[in-house]
Formats: structure tokens, sequence, C-alpha cells
């Protein structure tokens, strides 16, 4: 299986469990790893044998940004339903930072996998 990747794609959104979070909105960044076979847009050489991650950005950007979760563990899921879903893919892989979350760190959030890797 080869990998399509989306590395520090960052959107902003409501995200959290206090008061506070639920009145801003805050950036998360999603690195998204998606299974695929690219032989046939190899020997094409044509975006239609292919995942379009420009699409597959495009879609993600406007669902997260509309989004209102408190978990980000709810946030992955639902962007892993939607890619798996929409986009003909049997395998993602979504790391999801809410960089500042946590004083003291950098970075902190999730990573999920989904699917079935070949």
């Amino acid at each position: 299986m080869d990998i399509i990747y989306l590395n520090d794609l960052r959107i902003d959104t409501v995200i959290g469990i206090y008061d506070w979070e639920r009145r801003i909105k805050q950036t998360v960044v999603l690195d998204l790893e998606m299974g695929a076979d690219i032989r046939q847009a190899a020997a094409s050489d044509h975006i239609d044998d292919t995942l379009n991650y420009k699409a597959v950005a495009k879609r993600i950007i406007g669902f997260v940004e509309e989004s209102e979760y408190q978990l980000v563990e709810t946030l992955a899921e639902k962007v892993a339903e939607i890619i798996l879903g929409e986009f003909d893919v049997p395998w993602v892989r979504i790391r999801l930072n809410k960089q500042g979350a946590v004083r003291g760190a950098r970075d902190v959030g999730v990573i999920i996998e989904r699917g079935t890797q070949a």
C-alpha cells in the first residue's frame, strides 16, 4: 500500500470542554496519512486516477471549521469517517494536535488509525 499524506494542516475551530473554549476558536493541526494504490496514476499521469489530496483538504477544512466538538478524540474519529467514507480510502492514520492545551507541552492530541492496511 502506498501512502498519500497531508501534514501540518492548520484549522481554526471550536474545541474543548471548558466554558471559555466554547466561546473561541482554537487552532488544531492535522497530519493525515491515507492508504492508496498510486500505480495507475503513475502510469496515466492523470489526477482522476489517484486520491486528490486537495479535495481531501478542502473537505476536511470545511468540516473542521464548522464543527464544535468537546474532545479531540471525537473530532479525529469524525475526520476518519469522512476520509474512509467519501474518498474510497481503505486506511487512514490521523494525528490531531491541539497545540498549547497543556502548559509546558508544545503538542498534545491523539493519533488514530482506521480501516485496513493492505
